[in-house]
């Protein structure tokens, strides 16, 4: 598939109101909508992180509301003023229920994707939500920047956001739509830029990094690897949907069983390190350029290194010799390996009692 041809939209994460650039926005009623639920969501599981993570995912979103650039130097005294009136906020709402959308005069499940976007991306707009990791709803809407159809699934590029909830994931599938945020992509890219440029550290990602010019040119540099990770996030989330088809409602099942314990984390691991083997793997090798791979290895979760210690052996070999052939060969492998524990997974009941054995059965698997 050819690449995607991905607009660049202004670091500011509300929308940009010059005389030169006046786009449309969303109604005031449906963003005050989205917006509220995800302030519901944030209240719900803003205590899921630990108080590291929490602050750095609060001071993030403190720059995305008030329009700064990235690179911009926050002050301490302010986000501390904000972060403590946000969570007043948050302790007055906990519980509430999601609240409908307003479209067309009717009132939508937030839920509803598919009649949401129905509705929104002929206007040039673009609403996702899901649960995510310990079974936290997500929300966002957006400017769409690109629509197209293929093999049956239909991807949406979203650019400039003008609602979203503390965590951002970059991608997300739900019935065989696959939902890219481009500038929530390129705010997790510059959190792992900012960190190399502490550190300088001779890792994979760092090996990574150094290939893109950031010292000379950081914006051009950022756009350039914003550009490349949209694809490599894309060709997971086309893995995510193959090995998704028949299976997603047991899928679900499984997760929910296990939402909240070691489980759910092993059991998404063992679907991404799938979707990887499936699609992500074979189009890196098929590019030949050795930054993707780096940055590939270098940003895997400490789970999915631990369930596949082969695949980290084989980009170690590869990374001392250059032979690509390792890599091809182990995930080859490994498609096969995870397949057969899906299948495993799957046959298991799913109940709130499985999470143990769910748990125990997959770290027996590693491979």
């Amino acid at each position: 598939m050819t690449p995607f041809l991905m607009l660049s939209p202004p670091h500011a994460g509300m929308p940009d109101r010059s005389m030169n650039n006046v786009k449309p926005e969303p109604s005031a009623a449906l963003l005050e909508a989205v917006r509220h639920n995800c302030h519901i969501a944030d209240a719900a599981h803003a205590g899921d992180y630990t108080l590291c993570t929490y602050l750095m995912k609060m001071r993030e979103l403190y720059r995305w509301e008030h329009g700064l650039p990235l690179d911009a130097e926050l002050d301490s005294g302010k986000v501390g003023e904000w972060v403590r009136r946000r969570e007043q906020w948050w302790e007055s709402i906990e519980g509430e229920e999601f609240r409908p959308l307003p479209l067309n005069g009717s009132s939508v499940d937030p839920f509803e994707l598919r009649s949401v976007n129905d509705s929104l991306v002929r206007d040039g707009f673009v609403y996702s939500s899901g649960l995510g990791r310990n079974a936290a709803a997500h929300f966002f809407l957006a400017e769409l920047l690109d629509r197209q159809e293929f093999d049956g699934m239909t991807v949406l590029v979203s650019g400039r956001e003008w609602a979203r909830d503390l965590v951002s994931p970059p991608a997300m599938t739900r019935d065989n739509t696959i939902f890219l945020r481009r500038e929530a992509l390129q705010r997790l890219l510059w959190e792992r830029v900012q960190e190399w440029r502490w550190n300088r550290c001779d890792t994979p990602l760092g090996r990574a990094l150094v290939c893109y010019g950031l010292d000379d040119d950081l914006r051009a540099g950022l756009e350039r690897l914003t550009d490349d990770q949209m694809e490599a996030v894309l060709r997971h989330e086309i893995g995510e949907v193959m090995v998704g088809r028949d299976i997603e409602s047991a899928w679900q099942g499984l997760l929910m069983a296990a939402a909240g314990r070691k489980a759910e984390l092993q059991l998404r691991a063992v679907r991404d390190n799938l979707a990887d083997a499936v699609s992500t793997l074979p189009w890196l090798l098929e590019q030949g350029r050795p930054e993707l791979l780096h940055f590939h290895f270098g940003t895997l979760g400490p789970m999915r290194r631990h369930l596949s210690p082969t695949l980290v052996a084989a980009y170690r070999q590869w990374d001392a010799d250059g032979d690509t052939e390792v890599l091809a060969r182990a995930a080859e492998q490994l498609r096969n390996h995870w397949r057969r524990l899906m299948d495993e997974l799957l046959a298991m009941a799913p109940t709130a009692d499985d999470a143990d054995g769910i748990s125990a059965l997959i770290e027996a698997r590693t491979f």
